[in-house]
């Protein structure tokens, strides 16, 4: 029987499975596991029954490492426990993980796999969490996209339950866990089928109880904790085969092919990859593209890494590879090699094949893109006599020279027909929500495929956002951003003036869309001479469209999204706009009911307004040869910040810090930085700024107190820097009593958030 389609991201997927397994969910939210917990919190609040007919009990705690104590101890009293987690969250629980292991308690940590924090914070993906996980005891399943994430993670629950071993099951974080797909999901009853239930009564007969105490936890010396510690080895040599046992259950059902390692490519390949998670996507489309113009190669992918089976490695080991990389998505410093590296190069010394030549590569960390590009430019590595045995990919290392050069341009390897669109926003505006609303109206009432892939500035609210859409008829494999787009949206008219390179990812042909309140002639006057020479070349269609003063008319104040969304569809081409409209009105109708008539109505009018709203710009033959642009004024200040501002804030803040070098880093690698440089962020990103009426002011400094971001600022001013002021300053007496000072209230419009 066929399984139901729904959009969703791998975090929902992994929360629907998670939730049919579990008793208890023992919580602590970090990005960008959080939610997960947040759909188990939701559907137990719901009455959702799991396979067992009842609700799953949540618990959050004060922290992660609460959360690892709460998990502990809910198994210890029989109860089926799940947790979610990342990174640092991830580590604190790491004490407790070697105590669940240990103690043979079978449960599932479902973790979105982040970057662990170095010389700094990052939020987004990559496996140093996860393999700092090595040595706890637990199981390590890897999925690699949103669909393997739903078919695969029951594997993680059922192996566990019989095997005794506890498994930690990751995934991308931000690629895989944030990326929507339309994928099939299970049936509970499916589920349900699966379970040895003889395991779970097992497991809970030895829980904890007054009725019959045992003891945990005692204290062994030296004479006895070693050989204690053997004793577990025979569970470990067991559980891949348990690991398999489900997979194969979960093969008769679906109709797939699950393995512990799974083999792509050509079956007489000379040069594989060997890599967990969303990066072996990229490389199934990369080995079509080459093995389809003669060349043989293949990727081997890792799902189950821990406990490592060298049998199943080798008996899915292509018996012609000549040349393999492995790629690490961490750095450990000061290692011989990264951690997948040496498990492969182990299995291969100890079964003899001393002939085949291997190099390790670094790739992804905190998720760093990994386009075609970057693996065309392994295999190409693989083609010489004598690759580099160490190397990067996806960066410009000119220090110590690790990486790789980009095949550049890459070869499109998409699926034909796949109609790529990327909008830029700032956090916070509604862009996100606005492109998960349509991508998910797009999956459901269409037969497209769909991808969406959102990409986060730190800043989360008030930076920036870029939304990357795949739409297509075929099946999407992209977890990579979008270059080569048929439709680029911005959303903040800041954007152009700050010279965001935003126009040069359209196709030729393509349309690029700017909400602005600008003339055709104030649009030529902001636009810098690169982006109109583009324009001009390339035979970009051109549109603005003033959401901004659109929607304060509607009564909408600031929240443009409606409207852009609107004009999106109308512009790019996805599906028939009559039924668009219809779709969006029925989503305005589900998520604003509750608000009354009058708010659903305004939704409405902005989903009507932005169909008519677009306008074309004729593009001059002028833009062909554009005036240069006029040469920025120099930088003031302390040489070192100016220095820094130049040459690493400017192309960070422009979204162009891909192109920065290893050696800009050079000078800084713990990770110091210069004080001051927030001074030379002017963003101007408010299309709407406060301004001060001194008449109704009272002079009590609340505007000040609430801007968060510090903007609006009160000054006493002396007469000698009244008369050095500026001579359109606002000016009041200070109230209550009037003093030799005078009182202003000063607004940064560039700023301002709005």
């Amino acid at each position: 029987m066929p399984r139901a389609k729904q959009s969703m991201d791998g975090n929902q997927a992994a929360a629907h499975v998670a939730y049919a397994f579990t008793d208890v969910a023992a919580i602590y939210p970090i990005t960008p596991s959080s939610p997960m917990a947040d759909f188990v919190d939701q559907w137990s609040a719901a009455g959702l029954e799991n396979i067992f007919g009842n609700q799953v009990k949540v618990v959050e705690m004060e922290s992660e490492a609460g959360a690892a104590g709460a998990v502990h101890g809910s198994l210890g009293a029989g109860a089926l426990t799940t947790t979610f987690t990342a990174s640092q969250g991830l580590l604190l629980m790491i004490p407790n993980m070697y105590k669940i292991a240990a103690e043979q308690l079978p449960c599932v940590f479902d973790v979105s796999a982040r970057t662990v924090a170095t010389q700094s914070l990052n939020i987004f993906g990559d496996h140093s969490d996860v393999y700092a996980c090595r040595q706890t005891g637990f199981a390590m399943l890897c999925e690699t996209n949103p669909q393997e994430v739903m078919d695969l993670a029951p594997v993680a629950h059922l192996a566990a339950i019989e095997g005794k071993v506890p498994v930690l099951n990751f995934f991308d974080g931000f690629r895989t866990s944030h990326e929507i797909q339309k994928i099939e999901k299970w049936d509970y009853a499916d589920l349900k089928e699966m379970v040895n239930m003889d395991a779970i009564n097992e497991f809970r007969a030895r829980a904890l109880n007054p009725e019959h105490p045992t003891m945990r936890g005692s204290h062994e010396n030296g004479d006895v904790f070693f050989q204690h510690r053997e004793a577990c080895n025979t569970y470990y040599d067991n559980f891949p085969a348990v690991v398999q046992k489900y997979m194969d259950k979960v093969n008769a059902k679906l109709g797939t092919d699950y393995k512990l390692f799974n083999y792509y490519g050509a079956a007489d390949a000379d040069r594989i990859i060997i890599a967990m998670g969303s990066i072996n996507d990229v490389a199934e489309e990369v080995i079509d593209y080459l093995n389809a113009h003669g060349e043989k190669v293949g990727v081997l992918k890792v799902r189950l890494y821990r406990p490592w089976s060298s049998e199943a490695f080798l008996s899915a080991l292509p018996k012609t590879v000549k040349k393999i990389a492995i790629l690490d998505r961490t750095k450990e410093p000061g290692a011989l090699a990264d951690p997948l590296y040496l498990d492969v190069a182990t299995t291969l010394r100890e079964a003899g094949l001393n002939d085949i030549t291997i190099c390790g590569g670094r790739y992804g960390l905190g998720s760093k893109d990994t386009p075609p590009s970057s693996v065309f430019a392994v295999y190409k590595e693989l083609e010489k006599d004598a690759p580099k045995s160490r190397f990067t990919i996806g960066i410009v290392d000119d220090v110590t020279n690790l990486s790789l050069p980009e095949v550049k341009p890459a070869p499109i390897t998409s699926a034909p027909g796949t109609k790529e669109c990327k909008f830029w926003g700032l956090g916070g505006d509604g862009t996100v929500g606005a492109n998960k609303n349509s991508t998910k109206i797009i999956g459901d009432h269409t037969d497209k495929y769909i991808q969406a892939y959102f990409q986060y500035d730190s800043k989360k609210t008030g930076g920036v956002t870029i939304s990357h859409l795949r739409f297509g008829d075929n099946p999407i494999k992209s977890p990579y951003y979008i270059n080569q787009a048929d439709f680029v949206a911005c959303h903040n008219p800041a954007y152009v003036t700050q010279g965001m390179k935003m126009v040069q990812d359209v196709k030729p042909g393509g349309v690029f869309m700017i909400n602005c309140q600008w003339s055709d002639e104030e649009l030529e006057e902001k636009l810098n001479a690169e982006a109109k020479k583009y324009i001009a070349d390339n035979n970009i269609q051109l549109y603005t469209i003033n959401a901004i003063d659109k929607a304060i008319e509607i009564g909408m104040g600031k929240r443009t999204n409606t409207i852009l969304q609107s004009a999106f569809f109308k512009l790019a081409d996805v599906m028939p706009i009559d039924q668009a409209v219809e779709y969006m009105k029925a989503a305005a109708k589900k998520s604003y009911g509750k608000k009354g008539d009058d708010v659903v109505q305004m939704n409405y009018n902005a989903i009507d307004a932005g169909v008519d709203a677009v306008h074309k710009v004729n593009v001059p033959d002028s833009w062909k040869n554009p005036t240069p642009d006029a040469a920025k004024p120099a930088l003031e200040g302390r040489p070192e910040v100016v220095k820094m501002v130049k040459n690493l804030l400017e192309p960070i803040s422009k979204m162009d810090g891909d192109s920065l070098p290893v050696s800009a880093f050079s000078e800084n690698p713990n990770g110091q930085f210069e004080l001051g440089a927030a001074a030379y962020e002017k963003r101007g990103t408010a299309v709407t700024v406060p301004t001060w009426d001194p008449e109704k002011c009272i002079q009590c400094n609340q505007c000040a107190f609430v801007c968060s971001h510090a903007t609006i600022r009160p000054y006493m001013l002396s007469e000698d820097e009244v008369k050095a002021a500026p001579a359109n300053i606002k000016l009041a007496d200070t109230k209550p009593k009037a003093s030799e000072y005078k009182y202003t209230m000063s607004v940064s419009p560039l700023d301002c958030m709005g």
